[in-house]
């Protein structure tokens, strides 16, 4: 019969595509009969993160443990990983999985001080992009994959969400000694139900957190050029949350979309998915992103950014791929409103889809890891 396992997921910030990444595989544990737990940060998240935690935890045999966690390495950090190590510990994991670059750090260095306390849980890696989005020429990224290739020497097995993750493993921080798997983002069966396109849609629709990284300022400059080359009046949802939202709401005044661009909070993403007729997912560095997968699963036309593991969802040569830049975009938005049925044909294929980012085949992948580290001799 199999083990039933004490799983605990470390990670920092419960936003984005790693809480939503671990909220699945919490379900699918704990489905499975397993005892799930998660550990992260106090800090960050509002009241939408709020009310996921509140469905997920009633699920939880371990529970979920919220401390405060630094972004960046500093002497907060001390305190602050000696109290999340004392947490850890009490939950007495047999499977600690760490997820970004902090959890991946806290995961296998507590796992590791934990054999001094005569527990012995497999110390499992998800990067999720994280540290690997450094540039290898700047200090900081230096310090950040000479770490990592520290890190690795305590590693049971590292799980890349995309080949485009692994093989930037390899080049900034070298081959893992670690045995390593390639283990697709996955999504639940409702989610490959198709969302309806609102009466009142607008033109185009962002999705994501408000920060450089995914690109808004660039949705907004694009849009702007689109509707100059287009000679048509466009206008735009954008919905998510975040530190520099403020900045994007005057970005779009001063472009002239002070009525046009319209902010919303973050909300599931189905919800969002029919408030505008085409989506845009403008990043500058991605790993696999979830909303990528959701939109295409929701049967939206999407353009995106060929970054990170995208073009392994789309395949290389999708004419819907674009280069993260103004000038791409736009062109890229006006090829999409000049034939829309035409742009919609180009998205894969649902069946191919759910063949290959399915959350039971994700699931089952990433038990096989953990039970493969679990049997592996010490």
């Amino acid at each position: 019969m199999k083990r039933k396992l004490r799983i605990v997921h470390c990670f920092r910030s419960p936003v984005g595509g790693i809480f939503r990444h671990v909220r699945d595989l919490c379900d699918a544990q704990v489905a499975d009969g397993h005892s799930v737990g998660i550990v992260c940060d106090s800090t960050t998240g509002g009241a939408f993160e709020a009310r996921l935690f509140a469905e997920v935890e009633r699920k939880l045999a371990l529970g979920v443990k919220r401390t405060p966690m630094q972004r960046h390495v500093g002497p907060g950090d001390l305190v602050a990983a000696w109290r999340t190590f004392n947490i850890v510990k009490d939950m007495q994991p047999d499977v600690l999985h760490g997820h970004g670059a902090k959890g991946g750090v806290y995961a296998r260095l507590f796992g590791t001080m934990m054999r001094l306390f005569g527990q012995k849980p497999a110390r499992i890696y998800s990067p999720h992009g994280g540290s690997l989005h450094y540039d290898a020429a700047t200090m900081t990224g230096r310090v950040f994959f000479t770490l990592e290739r520290i890190m690795d020497r305590f590693t049971d097995h590292i799980l890349f969400v995309s080949d485009y993750e692994r093989r930037t493993y390899e080049q900034k921080v070298g081959r893992p000694r670690a045995p390593n798997t390639l283990v697709h983002n996955g999504l639940n069966a409702d989610e490959f139900i198709p969302v309806a396109t609102a009466p009142d849609a607008a033109d185009f629709l962002y999705v994501g957190m408000m920060r450089d990284l995914k690109g808004p300022d660039l949705f907004i400059d694009a849009l702007a050029q689109a509707e100059q080359a287009t000679e048509r009046r466009l206008s735009a949802v954008m919905v998510g949350d975040g530190d520099d939202r403020d900045a994007y709401v005057a970005q779009a005044k001063a472009r002239g979309f002070g009525e046009r661009i319209t902010f919303l909070p973050a909300m599931p993403a189905r919800a969002a998915f029919g408030r505008g007729r085409i989506m845009v997912v403008p990043s500058r560095a991605e790993a696999m992103p979830y909303i990528v997968l959701e939109a295409l699963a929701a049967g939206r036309p999407l353009i995106a950014s060929a970054v990170g593991g995208i073009p392994e969802v789309f395949g290389a040569g999708s004419p819907a791929l674009t280069l993260p830049s103004q000038n791409a975009i736009a062109a890229k938005m006006g090829f999409a409103l000049a034939d829309e049925a035409a742009f919609e044909a180009l998205m894969p294929a649902q069946a191919e889809l759910r063949a290959r980012f399915g959350a039971d085949v994700m699931a089952r992948a990433i038990e096989t890891a953990y039970q493969a580290s679990l049997n592996r001799p010490a």
